[in-house]
């Protein structure tokens, strides 16, 4: 396929073969996808610019190990994708297969983890239980006796989201999608239920196609288009320590602490870790929440006893989305008059670098075929959930804890 690049922004073509809504992880290798499955017009309209929002600000984690087959099929394809990014691209997103642990610390964590081990082997992944003493020899940065045991998958890692906005920005430009940043969806189109065009702020685009995305943007974007999107935003903070031997990359494989909702991985010498607030309002927040991290830290240390005497290199805070039962949004918009023809929402429910990949590849089977070999998204579509956003499937277990969306 030839290439051409259009950043400006300013000249909108006046018709595509599809139109991708928001410039993040899930929109660029979605428009990206639609590219490489043969579209000739692909345009992107980010309102701002690419990687500006949480892509750009993400910890990076990549973890297969879901806590549903969706949450594995996801994953899987998302973690091999970007281990395998430079052989298609020419570039990749600094994927590392760290190692990555789901500790137990009860006998009832013990048996879903058993359970949820035998789900993920059927479907193909490479994941084990680790029994205690095991976990200990292999995390020698912990606390000894901590845990009864764990679940491990060797070919969990990380990407470095800048890398990450770099990748898909070169793949975008290089495949001949026409990216219109700092241009702001404005609406759809229709004759009767199908799409015709896409409405900007810059003008119109004429399509019969279009994929709507914004992390945790997504439910102000359906509102423009009378469709109510259970799809929030939330305060997540991640700090990076100094660096110290006991947590060198080799002594620190990745480790997640679903109880508590932190994570940890190595990077620049020293221990990054995250966390988020389930009893904050939901909301747009960049600000660091020192007092939290606090109370976190203290959960941290324990954990991680070396890092109680490390300062902090570097620390941040991002909105994230998420979704009321933490499973991706994968479906055509729905209003008050129905489901919209030619129409795909795609939102990772919080996930959006660990997913982003294959959310975006699903996007674009929907958007092509009306389907995807990837995962069934039969029960994944806005119809799951009520008036009050609450979902009618059981959330995905191993996910961060975010505030109540349906109630807030």
């Amino acid at each position: 396929m030839p290439a051409s690049v259009d950043v400006t922004s300013v000249r909108l073509p006046l018709a595509a073969d599809a139109v991708v809504v928001g410039g993040g992880t899930i929109g660029a290798w979605t428009a990206w996808f639609l590219r490489r499955a043969g579209l000739s017009r692909v345009v992107l309209v980010e309102a701002d610019t690419l990687g500006k929002g949480a892509s750009g600000r993400a910890a990076g984690m990549v973890r297969a190990q879901g806590g549903t087959p969706v949450a594995v099929r996801l994953g899987m394809f998302s973690r091999d994708f970007y281990a395998q990014q430079y052989e298609a691209l020419g570039i990749d997103s600094g994927f590392v297969a760290q190692g990555y642990y789901v500790p137990c610390f009860g006998a009832e964590e013990v048996a879903q983890a058993r359970e949820r081990i035998a789900m993920q082997r059927g479907l193909g992944l490479e994941v084990r239980w680790v029994d205690s003493g095991d976990f200990d020899a292999s995390n020698p940065a912990m606390a000894p006796a901590q845990t009864q045991g764990a679940s491990y998958a060797p070919g969990d890692g990380y990407v470095d989201p800048p890398r990450n906005v770099l990748a898909y920005t070169v793949a975008l430009i290089t495949s001949g999608v026409t990216i219109a940043e700092r241009t702001r969806f404005a609406g759809l189109r229709m004759a009767g239920d199908r799409v015709v065009a896409v409405r900007t702020e810059a003008g119109e685009i004429a399509t019969d196609r279009v994929v709507l995305t914004g992390g945790p943007t997504l439910g102000a974007i359906g509102a423009v288009v009378g469709c109510a999107i259970p799809s929030g935003g939330a305060r997540h903070q991640v700090v990076v320590t100094q660096p110290h031997p006991d947590v060198a990359a080799d002594r620190l494989p990745m480790v997640f602490d679903v109880a508590s909702g932190i994570y940890w991985r190595p990077e620049e010498g020293g221990v990054l870790w995250g966390m988020s607030n389930p009893e904050e309002t939901p909301g747009e927040a960049v600000q660091f929440d020192a007092a939290y991290h606090a109370l976190m830290a203290a959960r941290v240390a324990q954990l991680l006893p070396v890092t109680a005497t490390l300062g902090l290199r570097r620390t941040w805070a991002a909105t994230i989305d998420y979704t009321p039962d933490h499973l991706p949004i994968l479906g055509p918009v729905i209003t008050a008059d129905g489901p919209l023809q030619g129409s795909v929402i795609a939102a990772a429910g919080g996930h959006g670098m660990m997913w982003g990949p294959g959310v975006a590849r699903v996007a674009a089977d929907l958007s092509l075929e009306g389907h995807s070999d990837l995962v069934d998204t039969t029960d994944l579509g806005l119809d799951r959930f009520d008036e009050h956003g609450r979902s009618r499937l059981a959330p995905d277990p191993i996910a961060l804890p975010f505030p109540d969306l349906a109630t807030a």
